[in-house]
């Protein structure tokens, strides 16, 4: 277990990990007619130098003849994780890595969210599952 403070432990003990319905991807564009063409149906965007990286739905990704060689599963973490918590993301992506599961970790105001790439989703739940349990008994 990483070493976290008492209120991580409680954040991660009561993360309750759910899957959400579909796949998605990530892509970036500096096209501002793209941008408004897909900025409505995004779950995430996040302004960088290269460009708007977006965060869309796979099915809206291929009717925009996009890349979509890596579909990601989103899996929430049913817990208010508060914005000056410490210790749920570094706990999260730790134990996914050391499982060989890439993650990309996305912390919204009321909730962080994992995507993993969609054939790891399983073994990402399980992982997560246990991080949870094993977190229950600190808190």
């Amino acid at each position: 277990m990483p070493d976290v403070a008492g209120t991580a432990y409680e954040m991660i003990s009561g993360m309750t990990p759910v899957v959400q319905p579909g796949l998605f991807v990530f892509i970036t564009t500096g096209d501002p007619a793209l941008v408004a063409s897909l900025s409505c149906d995004a779950i995430s965007t996040f302004r960088e130098q290269e460009g708007l990286s977006m965060l869309i739905p796979l099915e809206l990704a291929r009717k925009s003849m996009l890349d979509v060689d890596s579909p990601m599963r989103w899996i929430a973490l049913d817990v208010f994780s508060s914005l000056h918590g410490v210790g749920l993301t570094a706990a999260v992506s730790s134990a996914l890595g050391e499982h060989g599961i890439p993650c990309n970790m996305v912390a919204a105001f009321h909730h962080d969210h994992v995507f993993v790439p969609a054939e790891m989703c399983d073994r990402a739940m399980g992982v997560l599952t246990a991080l949870q349990n094993q977190a229950a008994r600190y808190a």
